[in-house]
């Protein structure tokens, strides 16, 4: 893996049921790199998330994705997951009748390929939730059942600790979130960021940025990245809008329409 180059995509194309919705990412992520994913609504923001984990919905048409120097996209979900990559969902299910500690404790055997010992699965969870600060009365309630908006999304951030991935993949983990559990989400997410680990921050708003400062801002339109900054280019986007991004390069991305057909 040259370089630390963690995730490298290049010239990727989507399509959801026959239409296109990707129109050729390109983006490279190194470990410890915090880089957010911006855009208007229907701009191809979770449709990027879900091609990056293998949902068999999202057809790629075009483009190569290497994850730690492997082509990828011949691999399955389960294998993506193996391999290090982890999807915090937008809007996770609930699982009546079955327990937080049981599940991820299938989760961690899954992703290792192998059983866990109770032990050293406990141990994991405990010192998990110690980092996060959470109850340990948490870990036996029914995944996501009678969960509030912001206990689902702590339900994810602590199945990301448990998994230790290499890649995180947040898609709008802000959704749905006053300020205090949007606080405690954050807070949870930079207490897992090691320098081994590069997040993919996919959000609408500026206001997670306020607790999650992403060394890389990437404003995502009509399926391409139109526009790459630092932080500063969030807090922008939060002052105007993306109206003025859109005016100035909306004409460019109109007038290479021809060559990606």
């Amino acid at each position: 893996m040259a370089d630390g180059v963690l995730l490298k995509i290049s010239g990727l194309k989507v399509a959801v049921d026959g239409k296109q919705i990707l129109n050729g990412v390109d983006l490279t992520v190194h470990r410890g790199e915090v880089h957010a994913i911006m855009g208007p609504n229907g701009s191809g923001k979770s449709t990027l998330a879900n091609a990056l984990m293998g949902h068999p919905r999202y057809e790629i048409t075009e483009g190569t994705v290497l994850f730690k120097g492997e082509n990828i996209l011949g691999l399955a979900p389960d294998k993506r997951a193996q391999a290090g990559m982890f999807l915090a969902f937008q809007y996770p299910t609930s699982i009546p009748g079955v327990t937080m500690v049981n599940f991820l404790r299938q989760a961690m055997k899954a992703v290792r390929g192998q059983d866990v010992p109770v032990r050293e699965f406990r141990e994991k969870l405990l010192a998990t939730m110690k980092l996060l600060k959470m109850d340990e009365q948490f870990a036996r309630r029914y995944v996501n059942e009678g969960f509030s908006g912001g206990e689902k999304k702590r339900a994810e951030i602590l199945q990301m600790g448990i998994l230790d991935p290499d890649l995180a993949i947040m898609d709008e983990t802000d959704s749905g979130l006053d300020i205090d559990a949007l606080r405690t989400v954050a807070e949870g997410i930079n207490a897992l960021t090691t320098p081994k680990l590069g997040v993919v921050l996919i959000t609408h708003y500026q206001r997670l940025l306020n607790y999650i400062t992403p060394q890389f801002v990437h404003i995502l339109y009509q399926g391409r990245i139109i526009q790459s900054g630092g932080a500063e280019l969030a807090l922008q986007l939060e002052e105007q809008g993306y109206d003025p991004v859109i005016a100035k390069f909306g004409p460019v991305l109109a007038g290479t329409a021809g060559e990606r057909a």
